[in-house]
């Protein structure tokens, strides 16, 4: 097993050079990367917000005792912050900081993705840069007996780092967006849900009679 490995490493090394095992590092390292935060956005409960937007519903409309219900049954990692603005921390610095502390451990790795998604392309450039160095290395020292053949397998060997730089790099920058895509509307979730809190619709509207009310009376 071991030495089938090595063999195979020493193939891909044969034919790319280091370059290429330095990408298929990379994908090793994205494809775990993307696993860890699949699992990660599973257990944080990414998007699956049902219980936490019914307490915030409920919250707005004034019904308190159903707001905290529903709040009970949420396993979203935000019930903490939402938990928060319900016992009366009305700081919305402080709330939105602690939504972002979150928002920063989901994040995590996220950066590396992007570093990845930028870096590999240009280690195929510089793969095929110097694959075509020892390629017109090779149609040198033939001298006068020049064989086409010499230079067209050095080329398409060095455009090979080209098309597994790209092969790295396009799957990751999707999946990185996604990931990304995913973030934005959790941040726009919890913006609205303390927003919502701390200045609900059922609050606005108590306030609203004894508002009109006061000029009459005068």
């Amino acid at each position: 097993m071991i030495e089938a490995l090595r063999d195979a490493v020493q193939r891909i090394f044969d034919l790319g050079g280091p370059v290429v095992i330095l990408l298929g590092a990379l994908s090793i390292v994205v494809s775990a990367v993307v696993l860890y935060k699949l699992w990660q956005f599973t257990a944080a409960g990414v998007g699956r917000h049902r219980a936490l937007r019914e307490a915030i519903e409920a919250w707005d409309m004034g019904n308190r005792l159903a707001a905290r219900r529903h709040l009970d049954l949420s396993r979203s990692y935000l019930r903490p912050v939402v938990a928060m603005a319900l016992d009366g921390q009305g700081d919305a610095d402080r709330l939105e900081a602690e939504a972002e502390a979150r928002f920063a451990r989901l994040e995590s790795g996220l950066r590396l993705l992007d570093s990845i998604a930028q870096l590999a392309p240009l280690l195929g450039l510089f793969g095929t840069v110097l694959g075509m160095i020892s390629a017109f290395q090779a149609l040198q020292e033939a001298g006068a007996q020049v064989d086409p053949s010499i230079l067209a397998g050095g080329i398409w060997v060095a455009l090979l780092t080209t098309a597994v730089g790209l092969a790295v790099a396009m799957p990751t920058a999707l999946v990185l967006s996604w990931f990304e895509g995913r973030m934005d509307a959790e941040r726009v979730l919890a913006h609205k849900a303390l927003r919502t809190i701390l200045a609900p619709a059922g609050q606005a509207q108590t306030f609203a009679p004894a508002a009109t009310a006061a000029p009459a009376h005068a």
